[in-house]
């Protein structure tokens, strides 16, 4: 009733919604870095959103069922391949006993995550199993997987009718809406910060005109950007205040970091910008080497804009309702 690791990828970690709620006793939230990615994962095999799912990255583990599941692959294509077989991405997928998870040619994006119905069986550390990997805690270990790793879920699937059940669940309908699925190239939607005026008008100007580049000094924690050189109008002093998701700072020199899951709970540089929350799963799908452009949207309608993409999940979960049916029956019949 496990996955066993044959291969451990580039820092592949287990990450559910993060830790909210404890910033303020100095806990980072870290959690799926696309969370879109994340939640259509979980959703595509029956599960509730909080349940963890396993992020990779780049270069994606090879993994041994040791029973038979369900998982889904979502967020970037990585030519998902079972036992010599490629599967698609946004479906279900039922597992046999001995099949093995491999990856074939990244065609887009950075991070794919695969759910498995019913989650993994991982420790929660202050109400979430996303892996932080600085303080070691959450997730497999408080780290990255390794090869030998043996990974245990919670329901595996009965062995009866597995082609059945596999055959009902491809007959199921899914039909995906923009706001759900990856983009193939990114524009950024940002929103003016309290200090978007201290910047210089030649700042401001060049963050909504000129490219920016992702260098090779980022992670969860951080997407250090290559770019114009932002400059505020006179120098200033700020006592650290909270960061969220999607903080544009810009600390001495002028190179802007966009900070991500794994960021600090407060921090102290000039503020440009945020990246609007719809548009953090984009953002997310970058890796090293990409260009993108910002453009600037008002508040009003980055929340309009989130509360579409709210609406839908919810009528995704309403449609993909008979996955859910279908997938408690053949856990049920394991018990019978």
């Amino acid at each position: 009733m496990s996955f066993e690791v044959l291969k451990p990828g580039l820092l592949s970690t287990f990450q559910d919604l993060g830790r909210l709620q404890h910033q303020r006793l100095g806990i980072p939230v870290a959690g799926a870095l696309d969370v879109n990615a994340h939640r259509l994962a979980n959703l595509l095999v029956g599960n509730g959103a909080e349940m963890a799912t396993l992020e990779m990255n780049l270069f994606p583990p090879t993994l041994k069922a040791h029973a038979s599941c369900c998982v889904a692959f979502s967020g970037a294509d990585m030519g998902p391949v079972v036992s010599d077989c490629q599967v698609p991405m946004n479906r279900p997928v039922v597992l046999r006993a001995g099949d093995e998870i491999s990856f074939g040619t990244r065609t887009d994006g950075a991070r794919i995550y695969m759910a498995v119905h019913g989650g993994f069986q991982l420790n929660a550390v202050f109400d979430s199993a996303s892996t932080y990997l600085r303080s070691g805690i959450g997730g497999f270990q408080g780290r990255a997987l390794k090869r030998g790793d043996v990974v245990d879920i919670h329901e595996p699937l009965s062995d009866i009718d597995l082609t059945v059940l596999a055959q009902e669940l491809w007959d199921v309908k899914i039909y995906l809406k923009s706001s759900l699925v990856k983009k193939k190239t990114p524009k950024l939607r940002i929103i003016k910060s309290a200090q978007w005026d201290e910047f210089t008008p030649e700042s401001r100007a060049d963050l909504i005109t000129q490219p920016f580049k992702v260098t090779p000094v980022s992670d969860r924690m951080g997407f250090r950007l290559e770019g114009p050189t932002l400059k505020l109008s006179q120098p200033r002093q700020m006592i650290s205040e909270s960061v969220v998701f999607g903080t544009i700072q810009v600390p001495v020199g002028g190179q802007a970091i966009i900070l991500m899951a794994d960021r600090q709970p407060t921090g102290g540089y000039p503020k440009i910008a945020y990246v609007a929350s719809v548009d953090q799963p984009l953002l997310a799908q970058l890796s090293p080497g990409d260009t993108f452009t910002f453009s600037l949207i008002d508040i009003a309608d980055a929340q309009k804009l989130d509360v579409k993409r709210e609406q839908d999940f919810i009528d995704l979960q309403r449609q993909l309702q008979p996955i859910e049916g279908l997938l408690k029956h053949a856990v049920g019949a394991r018990h019978v």
